[in-house]
């Protein structure tokens, strides 16, 4: 049986069931797809890039979704700070991007193979840090003699 149509019926069963995705994740999923698949069309008319065929449709669709649930799963165990831009957050992206582009490797040699026509490993790690802003971190602040104090308890 072809992995594309496994890994589609996983995607799809873990977008249904889990409790951590919803309508908003999916659709950011379906916005990714989208955009990747006008992407290789336009690269086929502009660049003579191989025009892409159903299948290769449905593996960008089955790397975007896993992609972002990678991203959904470590926006759990570690949110993003609320309002914070700093080295938190690069460090964060470093921690979430560099271990993606491992796995996105792995399954562009499983779904195409020694020939890929599409950078499906950069396209997994883009959809995981895309996906990894679901959960933003609350801090709770108390007020103590009128001024504001962020972190206590």
């Amino acid at each position: 049986m072809n992995w594309t149509l496994i890994l589609g019926c996983v995607v799809i069963l873990l977008f249904l069931l889990h409790p951590w995705m919803n309508i908003k994740t999916f659709q950011k999923v379906i916005g990714i797809t989208l955009f990747l698949e006008i992407f290789y069309i336009i690269g086929h008319y502009v660049m003579a890039w191989p025009f892409p065929t159903p299948i290769v449709m449905g593996q960008l669709f089955v790397v975007s979704g896993l992609g972002v649930a990678l991203g959904v799963f470590f926006s759990k165990i570690w949110p993003l700070p609320p309002l914070e831009k700093g080295f938190e957050r690069i460090i964060r992206t470093f921690l979430l991007v560099i271990p993606a582009l491992g796995f996105g490797m792995g399954l562009q040699i499983l779904l195409q193979g020694a020939f890929a026509t599409q950078a499906i490993y950069l396209i997994f790690a883009c959809a995981a840090w895309l996906g990894s802003g679901r959960f933003v971190r609350e801090e709770k602040i108390r007020m103590v003699s009128n001024k504001e104090v962020k972190g206590c308890a």
